[in-house]
C-alpha cells in the first residue's frame, strides 16, 4: 500500500529533533501513537507506526513507536491504530455567532441578503446572549469536525474571547470598526475605545488573541483605515478584513474613491505581512504580485462565494504567484456549516476546474492551506499548524478504517478528497482532550442545543 510515505534522512531529523536529549523514560504528560501521522511540516510526509510525546501542552518528540515506548513514561497514553493524527484544522475566516441565523436567508445576493434579511434581525436579536450563546454551537460544531482554532470576526470580542477562553479554544477574536452605530458602539471613537480594552484584557493570554476587523472597504472610512494602520503597527496586530469579495464591491469603489480597494488600501499603507484578506474574487495579476511582495495572506472561502454568487477566488493563480493560502468557511448564515473537511475539499475542487489544470491545488496543499496556512494568516505558525517539536499539541485523529475511506491506498488523498467530519474520533488543544471517541469533553451540549432552540423561536417569530 503507497501510504503517501515520502521520508529521507533530511526529512526524518527535522521530523525526528527535539525527542533525542530526552532521557530514558522521563515522565510525561500523555503519549498518543497512531497508525498514520501526517505532520504538514515537512511538506507530503506520511510516518507510519509513529508516536507524538506531549508534556505541558507541548509537543516534545515525534518519534517512532518502538522508540517512544521506552523512551517515556506517559501519565496518559492513547493509541490510534486506525487513525491518521493531524494538526487541528484552522478556520481563518468565520462569523460564528451566526450560527444561530442558520439557514435564516438564502439562495440571495451578497447585498440583498445583508442589507435586507441579516443586518435587520441582528439589530433585534444582537447582544451578549445572542454571541456567547452563537459562539458555544460553534464551538461544538469545530471540536466534532476536527477545528481546533478560528479567526473570529463579529460583534462584542469581549463576549466571545469570554467565552472560548472558558471552552479552552484557541482563537482570534476581531475587534470590529465599521462606520455606522450597532449595538456594539455607538461612533467611531467608541468602536477603537472598546477594541482597545478587549486587545488590554487579551494581552498574554494563551488561547485567545485579536486581530483589528474593519468590515470592508465599503463599510470603513479612510480616517478609520488610517488609524487601524497606525495601532497595527504598534501593537503588532493583523488586520482582517472583506477584500474585493463581488465585482459590484469594486465598481463602487472606483466610482467613490478613483481606485480599486486593494489600491486604495495600499495608498493608505494597509498592504503588508500583517493583512488577512479574506475572499479576493476580483484580484487582478497585477495585485497577486503585490500581496506575494508584501506578505499578504489570503483566506479562501469557496463555499460561501459560490453560495452567494460573489464570484471564484483564483486560487491557483495566489499559490503559484507565491501568496500564503489559508481556508475558512464563513459563517454558517452564508455557508451553513462549519465543516473544514468540506471546505478544504471544496477550494481544492474548484481551484481545478477554476484553473482548468486537474494539478492545481493539490491534497496536500489544500491540507496545507486548512492547517498551516491558517495558522501562518493568523501570525500563530510558530505555535500550531504542524506537529513538530516545540509546538503546541493542537491535534485532531480522523478513523480511516471507515467504509466511506476503503480502500486506502494514500492517507493525504483520502484526507482531502474523502475524509467526512463524522470520522473525528479525538481532538486536543495545548494538549487537552477536546473530543474522546467522538463526544464532546466536559461540554454541557444538551444545554447549547436548548438555548439554540429558544433562539429559534424567538428569532422565526419576528
Amino acid at each position: 500500500m503507497d501510504s503517501g510515505l515520502r521520508r529521507n534522512d533530511e526529512q526524518e531529523n527535522v521530523v525526528m529533533m527535539g525527542h533525542l536529549a530526552t532521557s530514558p523514560s522521563h515522565a510525561i504528560d500523555l503519549l498518543i501513537t497512531a497508525r498514520w501521522i501526517v505532520p504538514i511540516q515537512p511538506d507530503r510526509v506520511v510516518l507510519e507506526d509513529h508516536a507524538v510525546a506531549i508534556d505541558a501542552g507541548e509537543i516534545i518528540g515525534v518519534l517512532p513507536r518502538g522508540e517512544a515506548e521506552p523512551q517515556y513514561t506517559p501519565r496518559e497514553r492513547v493509541d490510534l491504530p486506525a487513525h491518521a493524527l493531524i494538526p487541528g484544522l484552522v478556520n481563518a475566516h468565520t462569523h460564528n455567532p451566526m450560527t444561530l441565523l442558520r439557514g435564516l436567508a438564502d439562495d440571495l445576493p451578497l447585498m440583498a441578503w445583508l442589507q435586507e434579511h441579516i443586518w435587520p434581525v441582528e439589530a433585534k436579536v444582537i447582544g451578549p446572549a445572542f454571541v456567547r450563546d452563537g459562539v458555544e454551537l460553534a464551538i461544538a460544531e469545530m471540536l466534532r469536525g476536527g477545528t481546533t482554532c478560528c479567526n473570529e470576526n463579529y460583534f462584542f470580542p469581549d463576549v466571545q474571547a469570554a467565552t472560548y477562553r472558558a471552552h479552552g479554544f484557541r482563537a482570534r477574536v476581531g475587534l470590529p470598526i465599521i462606520e455606522f452605530p450597532s449595538a456594539w458602539a455607538r461612533d467611531r471613537d467608541t468602536y477603537f475605545e472598546r477594541a482597545l480594552a478587549v486587545q488590554d484584557e487579551c494581552r498574554g493570554d494563551a488561547l485567545v488573541g485579536t486581530t483589528f476587523a474593519p468590515h470592508a472597504p465599503y463599510t470603513v472610512s479612510d480616517a478609520s483605515f488610517e488609524r487601524i494602520r497606525m495601532l497595527s503597527d504598534q501593537l503588532d496586530l493583523p488586520v482582517h478584513l472583506h477584500l474585493m469579495e463581488t465585482a459590484h464591491e469594486v465598481e463602487e469603489s472606483k466610482h467613490e474613491h478613483g481606485l480599486r480597494p486593494m489600491q486604495r488600501l495600499q495608498k493608505l499603507g494597509l498592504v503588508n505581512d500583517r493583512l488577512i484578506a479574506v475572499h479576493m474574487t476580483q484580484v487582478s495579476d497585477s495585485e497577486i504580485a503585490t500581496c506575494a511582495e508584501a506578505g499578504v495572506s489570503v483566506v479562501h472561502c469557496p463555499e460561501s462565494n459560490l453560495k452567494l454568487a460573489s464570484g471564484f477566488c483564483p486560487a491557483e493563480k495566489l499559490r503559484r504567484g507565491g501568496v500564503n493560502l489559508a481556508v475558512g468557511t464563513d459563517g454558517c448564515a452564508s455557508n451553513n456549516d462549519l465543516d473544514m473537511f468540506g471546505e478544504l475539499r471544496t477550494a481544492a475542487l474548484l481551484a481545478k476546474g477554476v484553473a482548468g489544470d486537474p494539478a492545481a491545488f493539490d491534497d496536500m496543499y489544500a491540507l496545507r492551506a486548512a492547517t498551516l496556512g491558517g495558522a501562518r494568516a493568523m501570525q500563530l505558525d510558530a505555535k500550531i499548524g504542524s506537529i513538530e517539536p516545540g509546538k503546541r499539541a493542537d491535534l485532531a485523529a480522523v478513523r480511516l478504517d471507515e467504509v466511506e475511506t476503503q480502500p486506502l491506498y494514500n492517507v493525504i488523498s483520502h484526507l482531502a478528497y474523502a475524509v467526512s467530519r463524522r470520522q473525528v474520533s479525538d481532538v486536543w488543544i495545548d494538549g487537552k482532550r477536546k473530543l474522546e471517541h467522538a463526544a464532546l469533553v466536559d461540554f454541557d451540549l444538551a444545554g447549547v442545543l436548548d438555548k439554540a432552540r429558544r433562539w429559534r423561536e424567538r428569532i422565526a417569530a419576528l
